[in-house]
This record gives structure tokens, sequence and C-alpha cells, in this order.
């Protein structure tokens, strides 16, 4: 995709209540070599230091910032991500977690390997607890993958060249390797299948069902390793005692090849 060709797009960033992890990954779009139009920070209930710290930032980066906030009353991201994306004025959707780190070509990762009627899924490099504390200590969000504390260290190489040749050899499908944090489309198909689904609350498969939903409405994906490479920062597992009902309401779309969801985004558009 040629640079003029390339569409606007707003980075969605999920967060709660970690604003020290926030802030390095502020400081990674920062430094992107092709910048997202805007930033949207999809808050699930935030107490009012990462308000602060949004506040500093709207001052000093040129990017403009958005805060989509909802009271904490649980953990609501399937619902805090959809008011985030209804603001949205992009027609493309990077979404991301407060707590990744991003390559500098990122962004352009995913705007260059963008297509119509298609979205992106990609991978993560995994940093442990050790290197995760040395990192927000000396504010550092770019790194080697030579260093200890770096796993999953084949998902921080990067080819796009590479990845598009493999790309053209087959047909990308599946929920393999599938995760909210690194995850792009275009917000008309989202829109379309009325996004994420409310009924999900708790930990777990809010991306997985709303990708079953996108492939029933026929929308493809695109083959995204070598690319668009994250770093996540090391955080104790999430509850996931909601994980069984979540997962009822994932097979509920499989079995019945459900294209739209009840308890979507609509509600705010």
């Amino acid at each position: 995709m040629k640079q003029e060709a390339l569409p606007s797009v707003s980075l969605v960033i999920a967060t709660y209540n970690w604003p020290e992890a926030l802030e390095l990954c502020l400081l990674s779009v920062m430094k992107q070599v092709h910048p997202p139009t805007e930033i949207i920070i999809a808050d699930d209930g935030s107490a009012d230091a990462t308000k602060e710290l949004l506040i500093a930032y709207s001052e000093k980066c040129a990017i403009p910032i958005r805060h989509v906030w909802q009271p904490d009353e649980g953990f609501r991201l399937a619902k805090i991500r959809n008011k985030a994306i209804a603001a949205a004025a992009g027609a493309y959707i990077i979404q991301i977690d407060g707590d990744l780190l991003l390559h500098p070509c990122f962004i352009i990762d995913h705007l260059s390997a963008a297509k119509p009627g298609h979205f992106i899924g990609g991978s993560r490099v995994i940093l442990d607890k050790e290197r995760t504390r040395e990192c927000l200590a000396q504010r550092q969000f770019q790194f080697s993958l030579f260093k200890k504390g770096v796993r999953n260290k084949l998902n921080g190489l990067r080819s796009p060249v590479i990845s598009k040749l493999i790309g053209a050899l087959r047909n990308e499908r599946g929920l393999y390797n599938l995760r909210g944090c690194n995850i792009s489309f275009w917000k008309a198909d989202f829109v379309a299948i009325n996004g994420y689904n409310e009924l999900i609350s708790g930990w777990g498969r809010e991306d997985t069902e709303m990708v079953i939903r996108l492939y029933n409405k026929g929308v493809k994906r695109v083959y995204f390793k070598l690319q668009g490479v994250v770093y996540h920062l090391y955080h104790h597992e999430n509850d996931r005692s909601r994980l069984a009902k979540n997962d009822e309401v994932v097979n509920t779309a499989l079995t019945k090849r459900l294209t739209w969801c009840e308890m979507g985004i609509n509600q705010y558009l």
C-alpha cells in the first residue's frame, strides 16, 4: 500500500489502573515512524492517576489523545472497547493494551498489511517479571531480543517482505494466536457485526467471539507473522472465574454462525 493511500487510523489502548505501564506505552507510540491519527484510551475505571497522566501527555504529544472512561464495576473490557471504538474517528482501528510497548514500525506494519474485507491478528513478545521491573524503573521501551528476560523471541523478528511472500501462499484462517491486545480491523466491518458482545464480562474470550462473527460475516484474516512487533510487560493473571460462561457465548456464535450480537456497539453510536 502506498504511503498516500494509508487510511486514517485510531489507536485504541485499553487500560486499568497501571499508569506506569501506560506511560511507557505512550512513549513507544510517540516514537512511531508513522503515528496514528488519534489515540483513544479505553479506560475500564482507573483512578485519578491515569487521568492526570493523560492530561500531561495531551499537552506534549502531537497526536490527539481522547480519554474514554467508565466507572469501575468489574472487568468490562468488551463494554469499554465498544465505547472507545464508537468514539473513534479513524476508518481503521488498531487495538492494543496499555501494558504493551510497540516497535517503532508497529503502526505502519498494520496499515501496510491492511486490506478491504480483512482483519489482522498479531502476536507478542513476553517480558518476564524482572525485565518488566527494569523497564518501568528505567523508562525503557525499546529492546534487544538477545537480552535476558525476553520470551517468545521469534515473535520479535520483523521482516514484512518475507511475511507478505508467505501470506501470498496461504489462506489465513482460524482462532489460533488471536489476542485482542494486538489486532486491527476496519471500523465499518466492526460496526457491521455490532462490535464486542457485552454478554462477555470478566477476563477472556471477547476477542475470540468477535472474530468468529467477523468470519461468519465473510471478513478474512491477513497473515501477520514477522510484523507488528510488541513487547508485553509482565503482570499477574486476571481472575478467570467467568471463563466457562464466556465460552458458552463463544460456542453459541460458532454453532449458530452468528454475525450480530444484541448487546454491542450500537448502544453508543
